[in-house]
């Protein structure tokens, strides 16, 4: 077994040995990544190939597959998916759910560096504005309805296939579809588009 194949070893391995092995697994899947999007921007998405940034990277090919089973996984991955589940279980149960994301939005862009901050900016440009990658602009916004659903149905204590909770999590995924394609994503922003879906979308005419 190689130094950075990040498979679990030995099961017997205390916890301080586990622990290790962890944080490499973490910080060879962060440098695949940081180097992949660092090809991205000086030579462009679709010219940029695995055995490049696994090169890039110091690791073989076939590290690369293990940690991102495509080269769209670089890009579609999202880390704070966790992070914001957690931040939204933390809202109390009584607060209006559009709140509760926009509250929870502000929590974890809050706790971001200016470096994770712009490198989330940075993937949600890629998946949005690359030709290569629309196909799985699909696939992402339905995996972000199931997401949302799972997580508006835990805050109101209903079903995750509930009608009005998977129109909901529709709403809001197609928001943030909507505004990542011409403003940056960030709290400002989210909770701006969390307000205007909770007014009822109070779309005026023009003057």
């Amino acid at each position: 077994m190689s130094v950075d194949d990040p498979g679990d070893g030995n099961a017997a391995q205390t916890p301080h040995l586990r622990g290790l092995r962890e944080r490499k697994k973490e910080r060879t899947r962060r440098t695949i990544r940081s180097e992949a999007f660092r090809l991205f921007r000086e030579q462009g998405y679709s010219e940029t190939t695995v055995e490049q940034i696994a090169e890039a990277a110091e690791v073989s090919p076939s590290t690369f597959f293990r940690y991102f089973p495509t080269k769209e996984q670089v890009v579609l991955t999202d880390d704070l998916d966790p992070v914001i589940i957690e931040a939204i279980r933390n809202e109390p149960r009584g607060v209006p759910p559009l709140s509760a994301f926009a509250n929870a939005m502000h929590t974890v862009f809050a706790s971001l560096t200016a470096e994770e901050l712009a490198f989330e900016q940075e993937r949600e440009a890629l998946l949005f504005h690359v030709p290569d990658l629309r196909a799985a602009v699909a696939v992402q916004v339905e995996r972000s309805v199931d997401l949302v659903s799972e997580m508006l149905a835990e805050h109101v204590g209903a079903c995750k296939d509930d009608f009005e909770v998977r129109v909901t999590a529709g709403a809001v995924a197609g928001a943030v579809l909507a505004i990542s394609k011409m403003v940056p994503m960030n709290a400002e922003n989210f909770g701006r588009a969390m307000r205007f879906l909770e007014a009822g979308l109070p779309l005026r005419a023009a003057d």
